[in-house]
């Protein structure tokens, strides 16, 4: 890996890995989120303790988060976008701050993409939100529209991303394995019915 390509990886692994929803939740008295609900640090689990408010702005954060790692990487080390959407997307999905426990990176997904192929950040938002909407199952929303971007980069024509954008939703899909579970064992919540 040269210089550039590690740096805009590093710097952007710094900030992927900011836990916004944790620090809004303790700034907002919400106590920690670690020990709420499933213990995510995402914007799922920031709705549980009861504040929408909290909730969006984790989830805004999270995904501003990865689209201001990649912009900086395309601004100073154009070569290394792709390492930085990886950095940012791994920064918060296994943050160092917390012992490498971090969110399951749906949200900072979405924002790498808005910089990385608009288009498939507007396909992936309608899938995300369409889904959830209909299902109200969070996990299968989120993964569903990680599964969409790959395949979006491929009907686009942008064969460059393609297997980056796979290895990133491959990942976003692994962080859901106990989600996965409980969807085969039928115990998965929808959204606004308490973690069991």
């Amino acid at each position: 890996m040269n210089p550039p390509v590690l740096i805009a990886f590093l710097v952007a692994y710094l900030l992927g890995s900011i836990p916004f929803g944790l620090l809004l939740t303790r700034s907002f008295g919400k106590g920690d989120l670690r020990t709420i609900g499933s213990g995510n640090i995402g914007a799922t689990n920031v709705l549980r303790t009861g504040s929408k408010g909290l909730a969006a702005a984790t989830l805004l954060l999270d995904a501003l988060k990865g689209a201001v790692a990649v912009l900086i990487a395309q601004r100073f080390w154009p070569e290394g976008e792709l390492a930085a959407a990886a950095g940012a997307l791994i920064g918060h999905l296994y943050p160092v701050w917390l012992r490498f426990k971090g969110g399951k990176g749906v949200a900072t997904l979405l924002g790498v993409l808005v910089p990385l192929l608009p288009v498939a950040a507007l396909v992936y938002a309608l899938v995300w939100i369409g889904l959830l909407l209909v299902l109200r199952i969070s996990s299968v929303a989120g993964m569903s529209a990680a599964a969409s971007a790959p395949l979006t980069a491929a009907v686009a024509g942008e064969r460059n991303l393609l297997l980056p954008l796979a290895l990133l939703a491959l990942l976003v899909i692994w962080r859901h394995g106990a989600n996965i579970r409980r969807l085969f064992a039928g115990t998965e919540p929808k959204v606004g019915q308490r973690q069991a």
